[in-house]
């Protein structure tokens, strides 16, 4: 039995599939059905808002970013710099957008509203408006400075709520926009608004997430990126929180380097003399007080030995360093308030290392011989301001001694009154 034959395909196939055809890129013809839209639904940002989110459906939102979010902040198309391509014809650009809209945080919360639940709707364009408010922010030169102020609130609004992330702040260190003092107008003005939707906390936070809490310096010119430059400009703007963060930053950076190079000279044997030179030159040129320092000259001193694993061994070898550095300390301990947190750091080093519980008072006896620790900051120090590590433990090492001192202050007393 001879097998049929299959049917052939003959002839063109003049259909091509949807997928293969290339569409034409069109942003003015997106750009048309934007404009409309925004004008038609004017002031009421609610059928803004409705409007974006059906019209998503039928227009590429994702092919046309960059011209969506152009003409929702700037009113119109941008060219590379930031400039309105089509300024002339009023049929082009709306007055519904961003730098139209009235210049108070309420409006423009409203505006960010539009924005979040554009992003929340259509989740794809969360990262084309990261990139979008990060290359307006280079642009800003060629913005009014009403419009400067008004994107700096939408974008600390945004920065507030979440919706943009810290990192868009990179743009402001634009050479050019520092030169000009744009980058720290801008920066006032937004941060002022992002702190007024949450606090200070939140936003110092959300910059040291973004690595961006060491550059706010880089805010203002070479010849101005200093603390008390930066201070005073956010003082006068009303930002206290953000000057004292720079500042306790500026001098947790300080010490960090400080404890290092300490580290190094400590290890080197370096002589006493010029530690005390190098430190005093530190504390001058970074205004650093003495309690600022005694801790980090303790926690520096205690590194630079390999300490013996043995109890009884470590005392005696502890005594020895103790007594060769103890000069040094005695430099850096001329204040009440000094000797009283030297003394709470050796308190927490013997509880920390547990090999030194029994050194505790001997060190005390030690500084107390060598000037480094008063007796008024040891009694101080024995009734109330001790810290809570191990304080029975060495309370009882120090009564005995504590005892001695009181003897020995109540018969100068009677002494002279004699």
């Amino acid at each position: 039995m001879s097998k049929q034959q299959k049917p052939v395909l003959t002839g063109q196939r003049f259909k091509t599939r949807k997928r293969d055809e290339k569409e034409k890129f069109e942003p003015t013809v997106f750009r048309d059905t934007i404009i409309q839209g925004l004008n038609d639904a004017g002031n009421d940002l609610d059928a803004v808002a409705k409007f974006l989110d059906v019209t998503g459906s039928r227009l590429d939102y994702r092919r046309y970013a960059d011209t969506l979010f152009d003409i929702l902040i700037a009113g119109s198309m941008l060219a590379p710099g930031g400039t309105r391509i089509d300024d002339n014809d009023k049929t082009k650009v709306t007055d519904y957008c961003v730098f139209a809209a009235t210049e108070d945080h309420s409006t423009i919360r409203n505006y960010a509203q539009v924005f979040n639940k554009l992003i929340r709707r259509y989740k794809y364009l969360e990262k084309a408006f990261e990139e979008e408010i990060k290359k307006l922010l280079l642009f800003l030169k060629a913005f009014t400075e009403p419009e400067q102020m008004k994107l700096a609130m939408l974008t600390g609004i945004l920065l507030a709520n979440g919706t943009l992330p810290a990192s868009i702040l990179t743009s402001l260190f634009s050479d050019a926009l520092v030169k000009e003092g744009i980058s720290a107008s801008f920066a006032v003005k937004l941060f002022k608004a992002w702190i007024s939707e949450k606090d200070a906390g939140a936003v110092t936070s959300s910059l040291r997430k973004a690595n961006l809490d060491k550059k706010l310096l880089e805010l203002f010119p070479a010849n101005k990126q200093n603390v008390e430059h930066f201070a005073k400009y956010f003082n006068d703007a009303g930002l206290t929180e953000l000057s004292d963060f720079l500042r306790v930053q500026k001098s947790l950076g300080t010490r960090k380097e400080l404890q290092k190079d300490l580290q190094t000279r400590l290890s080197q044997e370096c002589p006493i003399k010029e530690i005390i030179l190098y430190v005093k030159e530190e504390m001058k040129r970074n205004d650093l007080q003495e309690h600022a320092i005694i801790g980090l000259l303790w926690t520096c001193i205690m590194n630079a030995v390999e300490w013996n694993k043995k109890e009884e061994l470590v005392t005696e070898q502890a005594l020895k360093h103790l007594k060769q550095y103890a000069p040094l300390l005695a430099v850096f301990t001329t204040q009440g308030q000094s000797e009283l947190i030297l003394l709470q750091k050796v308190q927490e080093y013997c509880y920390d290392n547990i090999h030194f519980m029994k050194s505790f008072h001997k060190i005390v006896v030690l500084f107390y011989k060598a000037d480094v620790l008063s007796e008024e900051v040891i009694l101080k120090w024995y009734k109330e301001a001790h810290v809570a590590k191990g304080k029975s433990v060495f309370l009882e090492q120090m009564k005995t001694f504590v005892e001695w001192l009181q003897n020995a202050e109540e018969e100068s007393e009677s002494e002279g009154e004699d």
